[in-house]
């Protein structure tokens, strides 16, 4: 006997990291065709989306990795640009949003967010995420897990209920003269 864990008892292999992947996976091939859509259809499909991501995010493994430096990123300034530029022209008036950081040392002063912003960062991170854990050796697997799972923590986790809440008041909030959410 090994005491090395067989794949199905590895939490690098758990259904928890292959139900993230699978949610990740689904935002970005979502996104990358965003430019196909309608705005209500962008609206409709990451309102669902983005409470899953947190979801499934928070479940993620505390991996140990094997090897630190197998670790790369994907996404590139001008793919990001891109999505970015698709998502900001899509969501027009309705892309900027005020919200509190928490992250501030004073909670009380506004800043301005941009639902384009916000969700083309949260693209770049679960990209990266996605195009890492296809990587064959497990130690890009570990690496993936572990780096997902502290940017939830530490940057998109936060992105996803900032964003989230400013999609929901532009969908739920009665302004809009078309009720067609």
């Amino acid at each position: 006997m090994t005491d090395q864990p067989s794949i199905p008892d590895d939490p690098v292999y758990s259904r928890k990291v292959i139900e993230m992947i699978t949610v990740a996976n689904e935002y970005c091939l979502f996104l990358e065709k965003a430019e196909d859509y309608t705005k209500q259809e962008l609206y409709q499909s990451l309102h669902k989306l983005a409470p899953l991501i947190y979801l499934k995010a928070s479940l993620l493994p505390d991996i140990v990795v094997s090897d630190e430096d197998a670790i790369e990123h994907y996404v590139t300034e001008e793919q990001w640009e891109t999505l970015f530029n698709i998502l900001r022209n899509k969501f027009d008036m309705d892309d900027t949003f005020s919200f509190i950081d928490h992250h501030e040392k004073s909670h009380t002063d506004a800043k301005t967010g941009s639902m384009a912003e916000n969700f083309t960062d949260i693209y770049q991170d679960l990209k990266d995420f996605v195009l890492l854990y296809q990587k064959p050796l497990k130690s890009f697997k570990e690496n993936a897990v572990r780096d997902c799972r502290r940017l939830f923590e530490t940057r998109y986790g936060f992105r996803l209920v900032t964003v989230h809440a400013a999609l929901h008041h532009v969908m739920f909030s009665g302004e809009k003269e078309d009720e067609i959410y």
